[in-house]
């Protein structure tokens, strides 16, 4: 272990771990390692987890996390804490391959609901990345520490710098994008949370079924619908619903059918598009007002235990 940082005083951070929503989600294949190939425009928003990172000198690396639930979340039964979070993964992956002697003590605020398709957990994980590379410069390369991130989960490597863009691959391949518009979201979920692995398992039981998807073709419809003028709002909402298309939305339905239910409601209560985020079961409307978008939730009825949330797409960079 390196002694230099002995000699470091104590510091901290704080970082905001937001959501993403997944514009549109084509699923190109699947590796021979199990790990499907991906286009999806990620797109980060204002729904966030806080993450407060402190670090001091220490003879061997430890890690402790204290994790709490925000007053006004929902959908957080049950959640991880200990080893089993991905935020104390992180930081302990990022002290073994830094080989750095530090404590990190992580307090973790959580507002993202769990297994919702919104990358909670990979955010959180993402940030403490952050954090650590802010508060010990040079422990990791850019490539070492891309390379920590997607060990630890196909998104975390997104949340390294949270902004629209484009992913491919299983996840590594992220280029960001710029000219999105700021738009004004209704997140709903039936109360029911999907894993990936059981949703994956299910389109691979459908794909022989499925029409083959060329790559490229998100980046195509993302293009094309950058390029409308939002005054032209008859095409540039009709293009944005073609570009929302996500490809495991029909294996999602098959588990939980609320989706289709939810998705319907949101566009009677006045939705330009609906999609459904990441493997689900969390859907979205997109209003052409934060006002409509407000009106909506009011009206939006769930059963049980659902959940709906207002939120807003995050600017580029």
């Amino acid at each position: 272990m390196a002694s230099r940082d002995e000699r470091l005083p104590t510091a901290g951070r704080l970082e905001l771990a937001p959501a993403k929503v997944n514009f549109g989600l084509r699923v190109l294949g699947r590796r021979a390692d199990g790990y499907h190939l991906i286009e999806s425009l990620f797109v980060p928003v204002d729904l966030s987890d806080e993450v407060f990172v402190e670090i001091a000198p220490a003879p061997e690396p430890r890690v402790a996390l204290d994790c709490v639930a925000a007053p006004d979340a929902s959908g957080l039964d049950d959640f991880p804490v200990g080893e089993s979070n991905l935020a104390f993964r992180a930081a302990e992956a990022f002290l073994a391959a830094g080989g750095v002697n530090f404590s990190v003590s992580l307090k973790l605020v959580k507002r993202i609901p769990l297994a919702a398709g919104l990358g909670g957990g990979s955010s959180d994980a993402g940030a403490v990345l952050r954090a650590l590379r802010a508060l010990i410069p040079g422990a990791l390369t850019p490539r070492g520490l891309a390379a920590l991130a997607l060990s630890l989960g196909a998104d975390v490597p997104f949340f390294l710098s949270p902004r629209p863009a484009l992913v491919e691959g299983i996840g590594e391949q992220v280029t960001p994008v710029g000219g999105l518009s700021e738009l004004s979201l209704v997140l709903a979920n039936p109360g029911e949370s999907l894993s990936t692995a059981s949703v994956f398992e299910a389109w691979d039981a459908l794909s022989p079924t499925l029409t083959t998807v060329q790559p490229g073709s998100t980046m195509r419809s993302l293009s094309d619908w950058i390029t409308l003028d939002p005054k032209d709002s008859v095409a540039h909402w009709e293009r944005l619903s073609e570009f929302l298309r996500n490809d495991l939305e029909g294996a999602a339905r098959q588990i939980c059918p609320s989706i289709g239910r939810i998705q319907r409601h949101l566009v009677d209560l006045g939705a330009q598009a609906v999609g459904m985020s990441g493997s689900g079961a969390t859907s979205f409307g997109i209003f052409k007002t934060r006002s409509e978008a407000k009106s909506a939730i009011k009206q939006l009825a769930l059963r049980g235990e659902g959940w709906s949330r207002l939120a807003g797409t995050l600017p580029d960079g």
